[in-house]
């Protein structure tokens, strides 16, 4: 069982930034690719973005592109999500997610793709 903890969550005003971290429990952490996902009040889980298991590709969704950057440290079994330019949309409740790589290809977008899942940091950004 892969335990998934993050943090760095919190208040932040717009346009300010936040690092959201990921630390994962299991040593075979290089063999999974990660993805972060958000919740708002209200609103269904949706795909923020995701990092194969080799780092060499990552996708965002629209709403992120451009602004979050997801990256991983192996060494650290860490997979972070950097915030920046963040807006009031933002505002949710972060979770990590892994799941076992396929491929270098291999970039779910699907909550249901994944199989492992944290508990979820609160991240709110005030306008």
């Amino acid at each position: 069982q892969v335990q998934l903890v993050e943090s760095g969550g919190g208040l932040v005003q717009a346009g300010g930034s936040l690092r959201l971290s990921c630390a994962a429990s299991d040593r075979t952490f290089n063999s999974f690719a990660m993805g972060w996902f958000r919740q708002a009040p209200g609103k269904e889980r949706e795909f923020v973005a995701t990092i194969s298991w080799n780092t060499d590709n990552t996708y965002y969704a629209d709403s992120v592109k451009g602004r979050f950057t997801i990256f991983k440290n192996s060494a650290q079994k860490t997979v972070y999500l950097q915030m920046n330019s963040l807006k009031s949309e933002d505002t949710a409740v972060y979770y990590c997610a892994a799941d076992t790589a396929r491929s270098s290809f291999y970039l779910p977008t699907f909550a249901s793709d994944y199989e492992f899942w944290g508990q979820g940091t609160q991240v709110a950004v005030s306008s």
